[in-house]
């Protein structure tokens, strides 16, 4: 074959054994951020890698005339400058605080737990008698923000005579952070009960969501905390202690996942150094206290757009092309780390089912027809808490059950609302504990 035949396959062969090392040297990298856990914002790790690569690289090119000793070291320089893109903060390393919303005044109260919360106050609508026991509203996340289709179904039943107060959990939207060691699902519960004593007020009716749903119903296994409530709605739970984590099962109707148009935005994980650190968390490789990044620079960074997905998996189907805005950029927050955490310390409880079958608060469930919870989490409440006086099962409605959408809104108040006077159920009470094996095995 002749040299110029030769020549382009050379290079070729070169191009692919530079982009090899390359490869090798970031692999190396991340190895070594998860055997430091990300220490030194990732400097330590960088800078072995940098040392290991010019020390392979000065013996490749040993034997080469002076020019020739420096191509070893194209692949060193390439590789240094994607895995030093990992190790430069992009945004603030101080918490940054979303704005105060312009309908509802910001009110930062200190808890005997030693947190500091951001409550927000709906008071009842002066039209005809007010509800006398306070409504409390424990909302998803579980520390994240209170999305505007909250606040917006807030204010409905406030409209409705209820005295309505809501608080982002520690480190959560407005409310001050905690040392990442402090977020258990403990905590959230004494937080609970000392926000209800903040209150002052005597016992209080709560309607808890989602992540919020299970501080609720660990909440009411608790007889120290459960003497604080008045009346209980557990609506869409997660699963409620380590045993109920780890079932597995089936999910309501089809939801939007997957169907949804990509949500617009910038993203973390379009950043190397977010995309790695919350990479890594969530494939349990990196810690929630990850020295790669601080939780407050985590918390600024990520943004609604990196949930898309989640949130189009909290409607149903039929909804895909209409999801409503669930948030403004202004408004979102999300701490990815310190929600990871708190779902640690659920998985590694032990059964809450023992404590639970003591409950006497009356209570009740709400599941959503297209849900994107697994049922089991559901109905694992509903079978141990004998104090759940009803179910309702909502039709026509995924996860996020009060989302603006047609009449979901009123509905989802008219069932709040029926429980909470004692007044027949607007919807069958279905399932009941005996329906839970047919509710499963027909997949509802």
């Amino acid at each position: 074959m002749p040299k110029s035949a030769l020549r382009p396959v050379r290079m070729a062969c070169r191009l692919v054994l530079a982009l090899a090392a390359v490869t090798g040297l970031v692999a190396l990298f991340l190895t070594l951020i998860v055997l430091t856990d990300g220490a030194g914002s990732g400097l330590p790790a960088w800078l072995a890698t940098l040392g290991t690569a010019t020390a392979a690289a000065l013996w490749w090119g040993r034997r080469r005339t002076r020019p020739g000793r420096l191509v070893p070291f194209l692949p060193v320089l390439l590789a240094a400058a994607l895995t030093a893109s990992v190790c430069i903060p992009t945004e603030p390393t101080a918490r940054r605080y979303p704005p105060d919303l312009p309908f509802v005044a910001t009110q930062h109260w200190n808890l005997a737990t030693g947190s500091r919360v951001a409550v927000y106050h709906y008071p009842p609508a002066n039209t005809g008698t007010p509800h006398p026991v306070p409504l409390v509203y424990l909302h998803g996340g579980p520390v994240r923000g209170i999305s505007l289709p909250d606040h917006r179904f807030l204010r409905l039943l406030a409209r409705r005579g209820y005295d309505v107060y809501a608080y982002e959990q520690a480190g959560g939207g407005r409310s001050d952070l905690l040392p990442m060691g402090q977020y258990t699902i403990s905590r959230s519960v004494r937080d609970l009960a000392a926000f209800v004593d903040r209150l002052g007020k005597g016992k209080a009716d709560i309607l808890g969501f989602s992540a919020g749903a299970v501080v609720l119903t660990r909440a009411l296994a608790d007889p120290r905390v459960s003497t604080r409530l008045h009346r209980a709605i557990i609506a869409e739970p997660g699963p409620m202690d380590g045993p109920t984590a780890r079932v597995t099962g089936h999910k309501g109707r089809p939801s939007a996942r997957g169907l949804a148009p990509d949500v617009t935005g910038p993203r973390s994980t379009h950043v190397p150094r977010y995309a790695v650190a919350f990479g890594l968390m969530r494939l349990g490789l990196l810690t929630p206290d990850t020295g790669l990044i601080g939780q407050a620079e985590g918390a600024n960074a990520f943004t609604a757009a990196d949930l898309g997905s989640d949130t189009a998996s909290s409607y149903c189907a039929r909804d895909a092309h209409r999801i409503p805005v669930e948030d403004t950029a202004r408004n979102f927050s999300f701490s990815a780390a310190a929600s990871l955490r708190i779902q640690q310390t659920i998985k590694d409880s032990p059964s809450l089912a023992p404590r639970l079958r003591l409950s006497r608060t009356p209570a009740m469930l709400m599941i959503a027809e297209c849900s994107s919870q697994i049922r089991q989490w559901a109905t694992a409440a509903l079978a141990h808490d004998p104090a759940i006086r009803r179910t309702q099962y909502m039709p026509g409605v995924g996860h996020h059950m009060w989302n603006g959408l047609d009449d979901n809104n009123r509905r989802a108040a008219a069932v709040v609302t029926a429980f909470l006077q004692d007044e027949p159920a607007p919807l069958p009470n279905y399932p009941t504990r005996r329906d839970i094996p047919g509710f499963l095995r027909d997949h509802k």
